[in-house]
Protein backbone atom coordinates (compact mmCIF):
# COMPACT_ATOMS: atom_id res chain seq x y z
CA UNK A 1 0.00 0.00 0.00
CA UNK A 2 1.11 3.85 -0.75
CA UNK A 3 2.30 6.03 1.78
CA UNK A 4 -0.10 8.63 2.10
CA UNK A 5 0.77 12.64 1.78
CA UNK A 6 -0.79 15.73 1.52
CA UNK A 7 -0.38 19.00 0.49
CA UNK A 8 -2.84 22.52 1.76
CA UNK A 9 -2.92 25.38 -0.87
CA UNK A 10 -4.63 27.21 -3.76
CA UNK A 11 -4.50 25.64 -7.08
CA UNK A 12 -5.39 28.52 -10.02
CA UNK A 13 -5.94 28.70 -13.72
CA UNK A 14 -2.58 29.54 -15.62
CA UNK A 15 -3.54 31.66 -18.39
CA UNK A 16 0.25 32.11 -20.61
CA UNK A 17 0.66 33.56 -24.06
CA UNK A 18 2.28 31.57 -26.90
CA UNK A 19 5.67 30.53 -27.29
CA UNK A 20 7.37 33.89 -25.85
CA UNK A 21 5.27 36.72 -27.05
CA UNK A 22 4.18 39.08 -24.77
CA UNK A 23 1.37 40.09 -23.13
CA UNK A 24 0.32 43.24 -25.53
CA UNK A 25 0.83 41.06 -28.75
CA UNK A 26 -0.99 37.86 -27.97
CA UNK A 27 -4.36 37.21 -29.36
CA UNK A 28 -4.79 33.77 -27.25
CA UNK A 29 -3.58 32.15 -23.79
CA UNK A 30 -2.46 28.60 -23.46
CA UNK A 31 -4.51 27.25 -20.59
CA UNK A 32 -2.82 25.23 -17.50
CA UNK A 33 -3.49 24.77 -13.86
CA UNK A 34 -1.34 25.04 -11.26
CA UNK A 35 -0.08 26.44 -8.03
CA UNK A 36 2.53 25.62 -4.86
CA UNK A 37 1.24 22.57 -3.13
CA UNK A 38 -0.93 21.29 -6.17
CA UNK A 39 2.23 21.14 -8.18
CA UNK A 40 4.17 19.27 -5.35
CA UNK A 41 0.65 17.11 -4.84
CA UNK A 42 1.13 16.34 -8.59
CA UNK A 43 4.59 15.25 -8.58
CA UNK A 44 4.12 13.25 -5.57
CA UNK A 45 1.54 11.17 -7.41
CA UNK A 46 3.78 10.68 -9.97
CA UNK A 47 6.58 9.08 -7.33
CA UNK A 48 4.23 6.68 -6.30
CA UNK A 49 2.49 8.10 -3.49
CA UNK A 50 -1.17 8.27 -2.35
CA UNK A 51 -1.18 12.06 -3.10
CA UNK A 52 -4.06 13.95 -1.35
CA UNK A 53 -4.43 18.28 -1.64
CA UNK A 54 -6.83 20.01 0.46
CA UNK A 55 -7.89 22.80 -0.93
CA UNK A 56 -11.62 25.41 -1.73
CA UNK A 57 -13.12 25.97 -5.33
CA UNK A 58 -16.17 26.83 -6.31
CA UNK A 59 -18.95 24.05 -7.81
CA UNK A 60 -19.08 26.02 -10.89
CA UNK A 61 -16.87 24.34 -14.38
CA UNK A 62 -13.99 26.05 -14.31
CA UNK A 63 -13.74 24.50 -10.44
CA UNK A 64 -14.13 21.18 -11.98
CA UNK A 65 -11.80 21.77 -14.71
CA UNK A 66 -9.14 22.24 -12.17
CA UNK A 67 -9.99 18.97 -10.01
CA UNK A 68 -9.90 17.06 -12.84
CA UNK A 69 -6.44 18.87 -13.39
CA UNK A 70 -5.33 17.24 -10.86
CA UNK A 71 -7.17 13.57 -10.84
CA UNK A 72 -5.47 13.41 -14.06
CA UNK A 73 -2.06 13.23 -12.84
CA UNK A 74 -3.35 10.72 -10.12
CA UNK A 75 -3.91 13.10 -7.01
CA UNK A 76 -7.22 12.25 -4.64
CA UNK A 77 -9.55 15.36 -4.65
CA UNK A 78 -11.04 13.76 -1.38
CA UNK A 79 -10.09 17.23 0.89
CA UNK A 80 -10.98 19.74 -1.54
CA UNK A 81 -14.30 21.48 -0.75
CA UNK A 82 -16.59 22.51 -3.19
CA UNK A 83 -17.71 26.34 -2.80
CA UNK A 84 -16.61 29.75 -2.77
CA UNK A 85 -17.39 32.17 -6.59
CA UNK A 86 -14.15 32.13 -8.08
CA UNK A 87 -10.58 30.23 -9.16
CA UNK A 88 -7.55 31.93 -9.33
CA UNK A 89 -6.07 33.34 -12.25
CA UNK A 90 -2.48 34.38 -12.97
CA UNK A 91 -1.24 34.92 -16.35
CA UNK A 92 2.09 34.55 -17.33
CA UNK A 93 4.59 35.98 -20.11
CA UNK A 94 7.74 33.60 -20.88
CA UNK A 95 10.79 36.00 -21.09
CA UNK A 96 13.89 34.79 -23.33
CA UNK A 97 17.59 36.05 -23.21
CA UNK A 98 17.80 39.53 -20.97
CA UNK A 99 13.97 40.20 -21.31
CA UNK A 100 12.82 38.86 -17.86
CA UNK A 101 9.10 36.39 -17.50
CA UNK A 102 6.50 38.30 -15.62
CA UNK A 103 3.03 37.36 -13.78
CA UNK A 104 0.01 39.25 -12.82
CA UNK A 105 -2.38 37.82 -10.36
CA UNK A 106 -6.27 38.02 -10.47
CA UNK A 107 -6.96 36.14 -7.36
CA UNK A 108 -8.72 38.20 -4.65
CA UNK A 109 -11.82 36.48 -3.58
CA UNK A 110 -10.78 33.41 -4.46
CA UNK A 111 -12.87 30.15 -3.22
CA UNK A 112 -9.80 29.01 -0.94
CA UNK A 113 -9.35 32.88 0.75
CA UNK A 114 -12.97 31.11 2.50
CA UNK A 115 -11.67 27.77 3.31
CA UNK A 116 -12.82 27.78 7.33
CA UNK A 117 -11.34 25.72 9.65
CA UNK A 118 -14.78 24.20 10.11
CA UNK A 119 -15.29 22.86 6.83
CA UNK A 120 -13.04 20.00 7.18
CA UNK A 121 -12.27 17.24 9.76
CA UNK A 122 -8.35 17.68 10.38
CA UNK A 123 -8.13 14.63 12.54
CA UNK A 124 -9.22 12.63 9.82
CA UNK A 125 -7.92 13.80 6.99
CA UNK A 126 -4.37 13.26 8.76
CA UNK A 127 -4.75 10.21 10.05
CA UNK A 128 -2.29 7.98 8.24
CA UNK A 129 -0.61 10.57 6.61
CA UNK A 130 3.13 10.72 6.18
CA UNK A 131 4.28 14.02 5.23
CA UNK A 132 2.03 17.29 4.89
CA UNK A 133 3.80 19.90 2.75
CA UNK A 134 2.38 23.81 2.73
CA UNK A 135 4.33 26.87 1.38
CA UNK A 136 4.19 30.65 2.63
CA UNK A 137 1.88 31.31 -0.27
CA UNK A 138 -0.77 29.96 1.85
CA UNK A 139 -1.01 32.17 4.75
CA UNK A 140 -0.17 35.12 2.63
CA UNK A 141 -3.81 34.67 0.90
CA UNK A 142 -5.20 36.00 4.71
CA UNK A 143 -6.50 35.22 8.35
CA UNK A 144 -8.95 32.72 7.18
CA UNK A 145 -6.68 30.58 5.43
CA UNK A 146 -4.01 30.87 8.18
CA UNK A 147 -6.49 29.52 11.34
CA UNK A 148 -6.87 26.45 8.84
CA UNK A 149 -3.27 25.94 7.92
CA UNK A 150 -2.77 26.09 11.86
CA UNK A 151 -5.54 23.75 12.29
CA UNK A 152 -4.07 21.74 9.68
CA UNK A 153 0.14 21.56 10.97
CA UNK A 154 -1.76 20.67 14.54
CA UNK A 155 -3.68 17.63 13.20
CA UNK A 156 -0.62 16.79 11.02
CA UNK A 157 1.41 16.77 14.15
CA UNK A 158 -0.77 15.14 16.59
CA UNK A 159 -0.92 11.93 13.86
CA UNK A 160 2.62 11.80 13.68
CA UNK A 161 3.70 13.23 9.96
CA UNK A 162 6.26 14.99 9.13
CA UNK A 163 5.70 18.51 8.04
CA UNK A 164 7.44 20.56 5.92
CA UNK A 165 7.27 24.11 4.77
CA UNK A 166 8.45 26.06 1.57
CA UNK A 167 8.82 29.43 2.66
CA UNK A 168 7.84 30.97 -0.24
CA UNK A 169 8.03 34.83 0.00
CA UNK A 170 5.35 36.63 -2.64
CA UNK A 171 6.18 40.52 -2.41
CA UNK A 172 2.50 40.81 -4.26
CA UNK A 173 0.41 39.28 -1.23
CA UNK A 174 2.01 40.55 1.81
CA UNK A 175 4.80 42.76 3.40
CA UNK A 176 7.98 41.23 5.02
CA UNK A 177 6.76 42.82 8.21
CA UNK A 178 3.10 40.88 8.11
CA UNK A 179 4.88 37.90 6.68
CA UNK A 180 7.19 37.34 9.68
CA UNK A 181 4.69 37.63 12.32
CA UNK A 182 2.81 35.15 10.83
CA UNK A 183 5.63 32.48 9.84
CA UNK A 184 7.49 32.69 12.52
CA UNK A 185 4.95 31.22 15.06
CA UNK A 186 3.98 28.68 11.90
CA UNK A 187 7.50 27.28 12.31
CA UNK A 188 7.15 25.66 15.86
CA UNK A 189 5.08 22.91 13.53
CA UNK A 190 7.85 22.28 10.92
CA UNK A 191 10.31 19.44 10.80
CA UNK A 192 11.57 20.14 7.42
CA UNK A 193 12.33 24.11 5.81
CA UNK A 194 13.03 24.92 2.69
CA UNK A 195 13.79 28.45 1.24
CA UNK A 196 16.12 30.37 -1.15
CA UNK A 197 17.98 33.76 -0.25
CA UNK A 198 14.82 36.21 -0.38
CA UNK A 199 12.56 33.69 1.53
CA UNK A 200 14.67 33.26 4.53
CA UNK A 201 15.37 37.05 5.09
CA UNK A 202 11.15 38.32 3.78
CA UNK A 203 9.90 35.43 5.77
CA UNK A 204 12.05 35.10 8.69
CA UNK A 205 14.16 37.61 9.54
CA UNK A 206 17.45 36.14 7.96
CA UNK A 207 19.98 37.39 5.61
CA UNK A 208 22.40 34.87 3.04
CA UNK A 209 25.70 37.10 3.52
CA UNK A 210 26.96 38.95 0.64
CA UNK A 211 24.86 37.14 -2.22
CA UNK A 212 23.77 38.80 -5.32
CA UNK A 213 21.32 36.44 -6.96
CA UNK A 214 20.75 39.02 -10.14
CA UNK A 215 24.54 38.80 -10.49
CA UNK A 216 25.42 35.00 -10.59
CA UNK A 217 27.44 35.45 -7.70
CA UNK A 218 26.81 33.27 -4.52
CA UNK A 219 28.41 33.30 -1.56
CA UNK A 220 28.46 29.91 -0.37
CA UNK A 221 29.65 30.24 3.02
CA UNK A 222 27.13 33.12 3.87
CA UNK A 223 24.00 30.36 2.44
CA UNK A 224 25.84 27.80 5.00
CA UNK A 225 25.31 30.01 8.09
CA UNK A 226 22.56 30.62 7.21
CA UNK A 227 21.10 27.29 7.06
CA UNK A 228 22.71 26.25 10.28
CA UNK A 229 21.17 29.57 11.92
CA UNK A 230 17.64 28.45 10.63
CA UNK A 231 18.26 24.97 12.03
CA UNK A 232 19.23 26.19 15.19
CA UNK A 233 16.60 28.88 15.49
CA UNK A 234 13.62 26.91 14.65
CA UNK A 235 14.86 23.47 15.65
CA UNK A 236 14.24 22.18 12.69
CA UNK A 237 15.01 18.60 11.43
CA UNK A 238 16.41 19.91 7.85
CA UNK A 239 16.82 22.81 5.77
CA UNK A 240 16.94 23.18 2.11
CA UNK A 241 17.92 26.05 0.83
CA UNK A 242 17.83 25.99 -3.01
CA UNK A 243 20.74 28.23 -5.16
CA UNK A 244 19.52 29.69 -8.23
CA UNK A 245 22.35 31.89 -10.41
CA UNK A 246 20.12 33.73 -12.75
CA UNK A 247 22.45 34.84 -15.98
CA UNK A 248 19.25 35.17 -17.93
CA UNK A 249 16.16 34.50 -18.25
CA UNK A 250 16.82 31.79 -20.44
CA UNK A 251 20.06 29.75 -18.17
CA UNK A 252 20.51 29.84 -14.85
CA UNK A 253 22.71 27.58 -12.61
CA UNK A 254 21.13 25.53 -10.28
CA UNK A 255 21.82 23.73 -6.81
CA UNK A 256 21.09 23.18 -3.06
CA UNK A 257 22.32 22.76 0.23
CA UNK A 258 21.17 20.79 2.77
CA UNK A 259 22.00 20.37 6.47
CA UNK A 260 19.85 17.75 8.57
CA UNK A 261 20.57 15.35 11.59
CA UNK A 262 21.13 12.74 9.59
CA UNK A 263 24.12 12.75 7.13
CA UNK A 264 24.49 16.15 6.38
CA UNK A 265 25.28 17.79 9.65
CA UNK A 266 27.43 19.91 8.15
CA UNK A 267 26.22 21.77 4.75
CA UNK A 268 26.17 19.81 1.85
CA UNK A 269 26.38 21.49 -1.49
CA UNK A 270 24.60 18.99 -4.47
CA UNK A 271 25.64 19.13 -7.51
CA UNK A 272 24.95 22.50 -9.87
CA UNK A 273 23.62 22.01 -13.28
CA UNK A 274 23.70 24.68 -15.96
CA UNK A 275 19.92 24.96 -17.22
CA UNK A 276 18.81 26.12 -20.58
CA UNK A 277 15.19 27.00 -19.64
CA UNK A 278 12.12 26.62 -21.32
CA UNK A 279 9.65 26.82 -18.23
CA UNK A 280 10.49 27.97 -14.49
CA UNK A 281 7.09 28.30 -13.10
CA UNK A 282 7.25 25.46 -10.43
CA UNK A 283 11.07 24.84 -10.27
CA UNK A 284 10.82 25.67 -6.62
CA UNK A 285 8.02 23.09 -6.15
CA UNK A 286 9.81 20.61 -7.99
CA UNK A 287 12.73 20.54 -6.07
CA UNK A 288 10.15 20.43 -2.80
CA UNK A 289 8.51 17.78 -3.87
CA UNK A 290 11.55 15.67 -5.07
CA UNK A 291 13.30 16.41 -1.41
CA UNK A 292 10.37 14.61 0.06
CA UNK A 293 10.59 11.57 -2.22
CA UNK A 294 13.97 11.48 -1.33
CA UNK A 295 13.86 12.24 2.45
CA UNK A 296 10.88 9.04 2.41
CA UNK A 297 12.61 6.68 0.03
CA UNK A 298 16.75 7.46 -0.27
CA UNK A 299 18.83 5.69 2.36
CA UNK A 300 21.17 8.65 2.43
CA UNK A 301 19.62 12.24 2.95
CA UNK A 302 22.51 13.52 0.46
CA UNK A 303 21.05 11.61 -2.17
CA UNK A 304 17.86 12.82 -1.39
CA UNK A 305 18.97 15.99 -1.78
CA UNK A 306 20.72 15.32 -5.36
CA UNK A 307 17.66 13.33 -6.31
CA UNK A 308 15.71 17.17 -5.26
CA UNK A 309 18.14 19.17 -7.36
CA UNK A 310 17.63 16.81 -10.36
CA UNK A 311 13.99 16.57 -10.53
CA UNK A 312 13.72 20.42 -10.44
CA UNK A 313 16.74 20.64 -13.22
CA UNK A 314 14.12 18.62 -15.46
CA UNK A 315 11.20 20.33 -14.55
CA UNK A 316 12.65 23.71 -16.35
CA UNK A 317 12.36 21.73 -19.56
CA UNK A 318 8.47 21.10 -18.99
CA UNK A 319 6.04 23.67 -20.36
CA UNK A 320 3.09 24.40 -17.43
CA UNK A 321 3.45 24.20 -13.33
CA UNK A 322 3.87 20.53 -13.34
CA UNK A 323 6.80 17.82 -12.68
CA UNK A 324 5.80 15.21 -15.08
CA UNK A 325 8.94 13.27 -14.62
CA UNK A 326 9.68 9.65 -13.83
CA UNK A 327 11.63 8.28 -10.74
CA UNK A 328 13.96 6.35 -13.43
CA UNK A 329 14.60 9.82 -15.33
CA UNK A 330 15.68 11.92 -12.10
CA UNK A 331 18.09 9.19 -10.83
CA UNK A 332 19.48 8.95 -14.44
CA UNK A 333 20.27 12.53 -14.46
CA UNK A 334 21.58 12.36 -10.54
CA UNK A 335 23.86 9.82 -11.53
CA UNK A 336 25.37 11.51 -14.11
CA UNK A 337 23.58 11.56 -17.40
CA UNK A 338 22.59 14.43 -18.69
CA UNK A 339 23.82 14.71 -22.33
CA UNK A 340 20.48 15.22 -23.14
CA UNK A 341 20.91 12.68 -26.37
CA UNK A 342 17.75 10.59 -27.76
CA UNK A 343 16.66 7.26 -25.94
CA UNK A 344 16.06 4.71 -28.36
Amino acid sequence: MSEKVATMGEIMLRLSTPGYSRFVQSQSFDVNYGGGEANVAVALSNYGFDSYFISKLPKHEIGQAAVNSMRRFGVKPDYIVRGGDRVGIYFLETGASQRASKVIYDRAGSSVTTLGKDELDWDNIFKGVKWFHWTGITPALGETVQQSLAAACEAAKKNGAIVSADLNFRAKLWSPQKAQSVMIPLMKYVDVCIANEEDAEKSLGFKAGKTNVESGELDEKGYFIMAKALKEQFNFKAVAITLRESFSASRNGWSALLIDDKDCKEPYRSKRYDIQIVDRVGGGDSFASGLIYGLLKKENTKDALEFAVAASCLKHTIPGDFNLVSIDEVDKLAKGSGSGRVER
